[in-house]
């Protein structure tokens, strides 16, 4: 260790007194009754002294005065250098500034709202604008061509809401049909970002797929969705789902499911004990042949004669 290094790290003894001059100097750069009482010093190097003083400023709790004070080479005057207002160990800070980009969520867009959308926006990319020219071997004749060119050209200035409809069979109409009129589309990125974040909320791996009786695939309420997504991702139309009007992953499912369980029939009533709906002849008079005697046709044997 040098012998300047030693020194620094020692206050100097004139700039250590000078309690009275850097409180001085911060009560005239602060309000008054806001500096207050001496907090410590610490050496900044040789003959270089700073001062701390409590802050009572309101809102700026935990906040020092240092009043930075030094003096010259073999002189006995210490002059004032430096006054700011410090955070102290324990300070109240503001948090780090974040970009508005960066600070937004899903769901903070409300009615009316703007979003800007970056110019690099990596989850977009170049649309079809009808700028392109047909290459010199196309098969594209030179009078659509022409049509093409001379639609482009003319621009009609105002919203997209106010914009003439384009002629049916031309190639403008046939790129706003294929959703490549836009100036901007999905780029990979973008759809990769768009199908994770999908997953995540409505995926294979949530706890309501997990105890699902069935995916969506087999879902009769799965509403299919066009392009590369459609693949592997759908559109929920049950009303009692969780996922009613979200798009959701085909392997995706809960207890809503079309096919997961089948009403029963309606019970049948069980068969009344006593019929009351039949009526059972009973004779008034016994049957000849139900007795213990034979019947015969001897007519004495009915008198009882032997």
């Amino acid at each position: 260790m040098s012998a300047a290094t030693t020194r620094s790290r020692t206050p100097d003894r004139l700039c250590a007194e000078a309690v009275d001059l850097a409180r001085a100097a911060a009560e005239e750069a602060a309000a008054p009754g806001v500096v207050g009482e001496h907090a410590g010093l610490v050496s900044e190097g040789d003959r270089v002294v700073t001062h701390f003083f409590e802050c009572g400023e309101l809102g700026y709790r935990g906040w020092r005065w240092a009043v930075t004070v030094a003096r010259a080479s073999r002189a006995k005057l210490v002059t004032l250098d430096e006054v700011v207002l410090l955070p102290g160990p324990d300070a109240l800070l503001a948090p780090e500034w974040v970009p508005w980009s960066e600070r937004l969520r899903p769901g903070d867009l409300g009615p009316g709202d703007l979003l800007p959308t970056d110019q690099e926006d990596l989850r977009l990319e170049p649309g079809y604008t009808g700028e392109e020219e047909p290459p010199p071997n196309s098969a594209v004749s030179e009078e659509i061509r022409e049509l093409a060119e001379a639609e482009d050209a003319d621009v009609t200035p105002g919203t997209p809401a106010v914009q003439p409809t384009p002629l049916r069979g031309s190639l403008t109409s046939l790129a706003e049909e294929l959703g490549m009129r836009r100036a901007r589309v999905l780029s990979r990125y973008g759809l990769r970002a768009a199908a994770d974040r999908w997953e995540e909320a409505f995926g294979p791996k949530t706890a309501m797929a997990q105890a699902a009786p069935a995916p969506c695939v087999s879902c009769g309420f799965l509403v299919p969705i066009g392009g590369s997504l459609g693949q592997a991702f759908g559109l929920c139309a049950n009303e009692f789902s969780p996922a009613d009007g979200h798009v959701v992953s085909l392997a995706y499912g809960c207890g809503g499911h079309s096919e997961a369980a089948v009403m029963p029939k309606p019970p049948q009533p069980a068969s009344p004990v006593v019929d009351e709906t039949r009526v059972d002849p009973f004779p008034l008079r016994p049957a000849r042949d139900s007795g213990s005697v034979p019947e015969t046709d001897d007519e004495t044997a009915e008198l009882g004669h032997s």
